[in-house]
């Protein structure tokens, strides 16, 4: 594809964005309004969690999400990893994940420009670890805009490892070169029926032998450290 035609893409992938959010957002109405009181009779807290998460060239945004955890619930037990029977998920919030519910309120970050509907996950804003270092593999997925999904969770969600997830990211980066729009449009199609399927909602343990907590420690680490190891050749 010549670079008319990517840009091209890229012009109508935001239109597309815009256009699809827009009308998602007013249809769901009644989504969002029965959501929410559902929420706020379940726990105390907000009905949205916001997160700092890295976007387009590293950008730092808010992040919106329906919250479906206690309060704080990023500085307790797994952090930032999500287990099988994880006591910080609300009984609601448990129906929310299952269901994906609770990604929508990300279609008003759509709508904003923040990130698109297809793309690498955005990261939150520490996971990877410094963005600036980060090795040339893992800088790369951050050549485009993140998104609600991707090829990563429409091939695999948290089945896959983090290093994974990097690979299929910018195998769609590369692809959507070739394939523009219509690639947006496949993995849409792929991702929900994923959702219905309702598989890979829960992360892996790194060892089975540790605890939730001493597990996920192990996987923040070592994530962080691959995303930071030498490029070939240097």
């Amino acid at each position: 594809m010549n670079k008319f035609m990517l840009q091209l893409n890229l012009v109508l992938k935001r239109i597309f964005d815009i256009f699809l959010s827009g009308i998602a957002i007013i249809v769901l109405l009644p989504v969002w309004i029965v959501i929410s009181i559902a929420i706020k009779f379940d726990s105390k807290g907000p009905i949205i969690f916001s997160q700092k998460r890295r976007t387009k060239d590293g950008k730092i945004f808010e992040m919106y999400k329906f919250r479906s955890m206690v309060v704080d619930a990023e500085k307790m037990g797994t952090g930032l990893f999500n287990y099988a029977n994880d006591p910080r998920v609300t009984k609601v919030g448990r129906f929310m994940r299952n269901t994906s519910i609770d990604e929508l309120p990300q279609l008003f970050n759509v709508f904003k420009g923040d990130i698109s509907i297809v793309g690498p996950r955005p990261c939150v804003s520490y996971e990877l670890g410094e963005y600036e270092t980060l090795n040339k593999k893992y800088k790369k997925r951050f050549q485009v805009k993140g998104g609600i999904t991707g090829l990563a969770q429409a091939r695999g969600r948290n089945e896959n490892s983090w290093d994974e997830k990097v690979t299929l990211d910018n195998q769609y980066i590369d692809e959507f070169k070739k394939k523009g729009i219509f690639l947006d449009i496949k993995i849409i199609i792929e991702t929900i029926a994923k959702v219905f399927k309702k598989s890979d909602i829960y992360e892996e343990k790194v060892d089975g032998a540790k605890n939730d907590a001493e597990s996920a420690e192990i996987a923040e680490k070592e994530i962080i450290r691959i995303a930071h190891l030498p490029d070939d050749g240097e």
